[in-house]
């Protein structure tokens, strides 16, 4: 039987540092994958690094520590614990991404722990302690897992079921460590000089970096010459400043032109007007940037209209032409008559091919400001006539979520774009092979062998080099796809274009922007090269790895890896509805480099495992679809995955109720038994805010976390108890757990009362799921959702047996606050419960916790109590006046203040802290935010401030100062 020693990730985590630092990555930009291919619900680098480390690393503390080992406690196993969230805490960070030096302290960790389970299972095969076991993630999406776990020295593997998605992977983590240490060979860009750098100053993939920057901006000055003249630029004249005074200072100036913006028009329903092509128009605010305010204005003249651009803010009459709702279900009034326009007639024009549009306004590159102006001004907008172009005939799939342009008679993908836009991406899509060939021909050159082994046949020649440039290129251009379609929208409050994908869907926009791919703003061309650039400067790890396009319901790929993964979730996002729009144009482009992934004409759809009811045909069948496909998915993985290591599952469940009471669960509820049923055991359950943006999963009646799920695979001859030994069970094993949750009692960062119910879920469910059943006294097994109300009355309990322990004043004061919050309440209540618990209302009083008169009493809130309080001359000292004196000097003096109250108090530490985690949680039942808010603050900063506590009293800090000098 494999030994196999519990890892952190099973006991404990610094979970504040790691949620803090997902939280700022989701603000950076240059250099992060996530810029290099737009994908849904990415998890940030730094959740994925830390869930890695915790899962490869062994915990210093049961079979390892102090339960085994003579002359260990179980502080000192805590000592060795912190030592690690210490790594981990310098791990997350995101300028330590690349820091070679503090990643070999990780990987070294990571040897250490296989080494040491290497030497338990000792002449067993598979234990090869000079080899770590390799990475598999069976759904990679967007990649931030395996390019992880390559980054902590493994080699990983990725497959997706969507192509698009491995497409993504093989551009993080299969090519890089292919190229890495080449100089680049491509043509600098004219008036560039070579910077003298020789050929082995290249480290990891920045030489490749360099050649897609360089073969980037040869393409521009190459698609410049052929389609420049279908991007005109302005001239300013003297003419235009006599009626635009604000344009005086650019008289004799050609301007850039940023965007286009236009109004989709429909024939008048008016019979009087219904030869008009009337403007379908949802703002005609251009800026709303204070001091820089401009709109349109429609002139009327008779039954014709035009568009003027006016600077400055719009008065009464131009107010009144704003904006042309007509209520709920009419779209639109017809600017000339008022008459409404509903949806219904613009849906029966648009599919009888009746849609046109027309020019609003162009917005011109200003000296660091945008100008307005209108098409009176304007001799052309770049006329495709005679032009030839490509365009996409696959159809779209209709998501009545998601996808809705059919309605409005948009059937296919070529039919999002202007003539002109699918004149440009034709353009750059040819240029990516023109490219590819002179990369092929320059690498030979510079000296490189070509044998002619391409790229998906695992060459590192010429020819793959080509394909390897080609592929970034692509991304370039299909990134610009999202910002060269008609649905792109028009910010006024930052005057920069909206994306395509503003959200994770494709909606009707009515008045859109087209952008100029030379520009220098959003939508051009060169910012997808430059963010190819700097995302392959970050990478280039020295690790091999591997993309595939695989099922994971029947992969063979997991067997004897270490699994961690990020699978769909239910239905919360349309992943390849919503590929198709990248694929027709990566497939048009990387057909010839990788046949095998562009086989199929569109991205496989029936076998992906989300619950869709427009696919499968009701919502019944849908839920079926994806639990019976996601629990074979997950019994795939438990029986395949290394048994040396536990596998985290990151899982957001969107809460949803079906109609069969026999699965009235919560979708969470509904994914925890699925994930049982495979022949998991959970042992963790690890809530973190990874969601890249505010909006995801926004009015969807989502967690308010992603689910960290640490799962191992059961016993196959598991056996069922009964419901008392699991109540026995639970009573036995959660108090430790919750214990190395909270921090222990050597300063070490404690779980913020907010997550730990989540967390704390995951030791109680390691006992339900370890059993093949918890038999009821009626002989039927128990449900999640039963035992999940059991593991929260055993967390309840635990902190109630603390509460016990507390002086007579606190526990007098749980129990009146649990009752009356910080509101006033009648004296006589106060008295008997005071005598109930051994002490008087007088003597609570004199304590200074709580206020009494008129036949009142009432708690003091954190705010009342006196900042020049002084515990070591406070002769009765409640821990409920040491906490709420505590919040008071964090919330006044921030962790230094606190830690110097808290460090004349030292003694009082453990109790302090546990009465925050019992308040917050009964005001989280009571609905109290505010007083919830105050007790989570405090566990947030437990940390810093038991730092400053320490500094303070001039004892050693606990946290981990990582040496790196050697």
């Amino acid at each position: 039987m494999i030994k196999a020693p519990k890892k952190l990730i099973e006991v404990a985590l610094p979970l504040d540092d790691i949620n803090a630092a997902a939280k700022r990555e989701k603000s950076i930009r240059h250099g992060h994958p996530s810029t290099l291919h737009l994908w849904w619900a990415r998890r940030p680098l730094a959740a994925a690094r830390a869930v890695l480390f915790a899962q490869l690393v062994n915990d210093p503390g049961g079979e390892r520590g102090w339960g085994n080992y003579p002359g260990q406690t179980k502080e000192d196993a805590q000592k060795e614990r912190e030592r690690l969230f210490g790594i981990i805490r310098e791990l997350v960070k995101w300028e330590n991404t690349n820091n070679e030096e503090l990643l070999e302290i990780a990987r070294e960790e990571i040897r250490k722990s296989w080494r040491e389970t290497c030497e338990m299972n000792k002449g067993v095969e598979g234990f090869d302690p000079d080899k770590l076991p390799a990475f598999h993630d069976p759904f990679a999406g967007g990649g931030a897992i395996p390019l992880e776990a390559q980054r902590l020295g493994l080699e990983s593997y990725a497959t997706d079921l969507n192509p698009v998605a491995v497409m993504i992977n093989k551009a993080m983590i299969e090519i890089p460590p292919k190229f890495t240490g080449r100089a680049p060979v491509g043509p600098l860009p004219q008036g560039e000089q070579v910077d003298g750098r020789g050929s082995d100053a290249w480290p990891g993939a920045t030489g490749l970096a360099e050649d897609v920057r360089r073969y980037g901006h040869w393409m521009k000055k190459e698609a410049e010459k052929r389609i420049g003249h279908l991007y005109p630029k302005v001239e300013i004249t003297e003419e235009m400043a006599k009626e635009r005074p604000d344009l005086k200072s650019y008289v004799g100036r050609e301007l850039t032109v940023i965007a286009w913006i236009w109004a989709r028009t429909v024939k008048s329903p008016n019979p009087a007007f219904s030869h008009v092509d009337v403007p379908l128009v949802t703002n005609f605010m251009l800026s709303t940037k204070k001091g820089k305010e401009a709109y349109v204005e429609p002139i009327l003249d008779g039954d014709s209209y035009s568009f003027k651009v006016k600077v400055g803010k719009p008065g009464d009459i131009a107010t009144t032409k704003l904006g042309t709702s007509a209520g709920r279900w009419k779209a639109f009034k017809c600017l000339l008559s008022g008459s409404p326009i509903d949806y219904d007639y613009i849906r029966e024009k648009g599919v009888n091919g009746e849609l046109g549009d027309r020019l609003m306004a162009v917005v011109l590159e200003g000296d660091r400001k945008r100008i307005y102006i209108d098409d009176e001004f304007i001799e052309s907008v770049g006329s495709t006539n005679g032009e030839n172009y490509w365009k996409p005939t696959l159809d779209i799939n209709y998501h009545p979520r998601d996808i809705k342009t059919q309605i409005y008679g948009l059937m296919k993908y070529g039919d999002l774009f202007t003539d002109r836009q699918l004149v440009a991406l034709t353009c750059f899509s040819d240029l990516v092979q023109e490219a590819r060939e002179k990369a092929i021909q320059l690498f030979v050159k510079a000296g490189g062998e070509d044998d002619g082994v391409s790229l998906s046949e695992g060459g590192t020649g010429a020819t793959a080099y080509g394909d390897a440039v080609a592929v970034y290129l692509s991304f370039a251009v299909d990134k610009g796809t999202n910002y060269w379609s008609t649905l792109c929208a028009w910010s006024t409050s930052t005057e920069k274009m909206i994306s395509t994908f503003g959200r994770q869907a494709l909606p009707m926009v009515w008045d859109y922007t087209e952008s100029n791919p030379f520009c220098s703003s959003s939508g051009n061309f060169i910012l997808g090269i430059n963010q190819a650039k700097k995302m392959l400067d970050n990478l280039g790890s020295k690790f091999t790895a591997s993309a595939l396009q695989a099922d994971a319901a029947s992969q063979d790929i997991s067997v004897d890896k270490v699994v961690s993964t990020d699978p769909p979730y239910y239905d919360n996002i349309g992943y390849a509805d919503l590929s198709d729009y990248f694929y027709v144009w990566m497939r048009k482009m990387l057909r010839g480099v990788f046949p095998d992934v562009f086989a199929s004409m569109a991205v496989p759809k029936a076998e992906e495992l989300v619950a869709t009811p427009y696919r499968h045909g009701s919502k019944d069948i849908a839920d079926k679809f994806f639990m019976d496909g996601m629990t074979k998915t997950m019994n795939n993985v438990a029986c395949s995955a290394n048994p040396s290591f536990p596998v985290t599952i990151y899982y957001a469940f969107k809460q949803s109720d079906t109609k069969n009471a026999a699965t009235s669960s919560t979708g969470w509820e509904s994914f925890l038994e699925a994930v049982i049923q495979s022949g998991f055991l959970i042992s963790g359950t690890w809530p973190m805010r990874t969601e890249y943006t505010g909006n995801l999963k926004k009015s969807m009646n989502a967690l308010a976390s992603s689910i960290v799920l640490v799962c191992s695979k059961r016993e196959n001859d598991a056996m069922a108890i009964p419901r008392r030994q699991f109540l026995r069970e639970l009573k036995d094993e959660l108090p430790e757990a919750l214990e190395a949750m909270i921090g222990g009692k050597e300063g070490a960062s404690p779980i913020a009362p907010v997550d730990l119910a989540q967390a704390a879920i995951g030791p109680g469910m390691g006992v339900f799921s370890r059993y093949s059943g918890i038999l009821e006294a009626d002989g039927s097994k128990m449900s999640v959702h039963d035992a999940l109300i059991l593991i929260n009355k055993a967390i309840d309990e635990y902190f109630s047996e603390a509460e016990g322990e507390m002086d007579s004043d606190t526990r007098f004061c749980i129990d009146w606050f649990q009752t009356y919050g910080f509101a006033q309440a009648e004296f006589g209540q106060a008295d008997v419960l005071a005598r109930a618990k051994g002490t008087t209302v007088d003597g609570l009083e004199d304590a200074g916790v709580l206020e009494a008169g008129g036949g009142k009493v009432r708690l003091f809130k954190f705010s009342e109590y006196p900042d020049d309080w002084d515990p070591t001359k406070d002769n009765r000292l409640p821990v409920w006046e040491a906490l709420h004196q505590l919040i008071r000097a964090l919330r006044e003096g921030g962790e230094a203040e606190a830690g110097k109250l808290l460090g004349r108090m030292a003694d009082r530490m453990e109790s302090i802290r546990q009465l925050a985690y019992r308040l917050y949680t009964l005001c989280e039942r009571k609905g109290w935010a505010e007083e919830a808010r105050a007790y989570n603050e405090l566990i947030a900063s437990w940390h810093g401030t038991v730092s400053a506590s320490e500094a303070s009293r001039g004892t050693t800090v606990t946290q981990l100062t990582l040496d790196m000098s050697n």
